[in-house]
């Protein structure tokens, strides 16, 4: 195996490297088929036009080179070749993004400071609603169920103060912060294969930024064909509150 530098000073700095700079053909992006925060960064990379490999593994049954790349045991991660066989790793989906935006053409972030920086606010906050997503589908019974699913309303009640008039967050342009909203809401689409939910009643701006992400081709493209199957059956198998009301899905 050739060897792993977690280090990133080969990285800091304002000047870049030359093996930075030819970084385009030798990236390979380690994840997992369900997973949301992947998601982004292979948007981030299709987006950019960026050339590289997608190595999916099983989170359940983690391979030992995976275990001994990955700082936290999670994906993504961004295994960056240096040239005369070393590799150095980039864990955590924001800062894969990040490291993208300083590295690769197509820049997704806006150019004015405070208006990246609200980018990055909103990002995560997209991140925190990942996380009722996920006790969403974990809650235990209905009353659990019933508060994450006002909490996600509630979520999304802040996003339609802010959202544009469209079609993404900030207007005409796509950006980073729209790589991390189309995961989000791709969930919904299975949510709703189960049952009457109501999450975007009377948000408009919000529904029609949730339709604007789902037909744009990297959001699409992110994931699988099968991709609704396997979350559909993922969900099942949680032995959730959520997974008892699958059967007629």
């Amino acid at each position: 195996m050739a060897t792993i530098d977690l280090s990133p000073a080969r990285f800091s700095g304002a000047r870049r490297s030359e093996e930075t700079d030819t970084l385009a053909p030798t990236l390979d992006l380690v994840s997992h088929h369900l997973c949301p925060y992947v998601q982004r960064a292979v948007i981030a990379l299709t987006e950019k036009g960026v050339p590289h490999r997608r190595i999916d593994v099983d989170l359940a049954d983690k391979p030992d080179w995976f275990r001994a790349i990955s700082p936290l045991g999670k994906v993504p991660l961004l295994r960056v070749q240096l040239g005369s066989g070393r590799e150095a790793i980039v864990f955590e989906s924001a800062v894969i993004c990040e490291f993208l935006e300083e590295t690769q053409p197509e820049p997704l972030h806006p150019a004015e400071p405070l208006v990246r920086a609200q980018h990055r606010a909103w990002i995560e906050f997209a991140s925190a609603a990942l996380n009722d997503v996920a006790g969403f589908y974990n809650a235990p019974d209905a009353a659990a169920l019933e508060a994450k699913r006002v909490r996600l309303i509630e979520r999304f009640a802040w996003l339609e103060r802010h959202v544009s008039d469209g079609p993404y967050f900030s207007g005409a342009c796509f950006s980073l912060v729209d790589a991390a909203y189309g995961p989000l809401f791709r969930y919904f689409d299975t949510f709703e294969r189960i049952g009457a939910f109501d999450f975007f009643t009377g948000l408009p701006r919000v529904r029609a930024y949730r339709e604007a992400l789902a037909a744009r081709a990297s959001v699409r493209t992110a994931v699988a064909e099968d991709y609704p199957d396997r979350l559909m059956a993922f969900l099942k198998n949680r032995g959730s509150y959520l997974s008892t009301q699958i059967f007629t899905a």
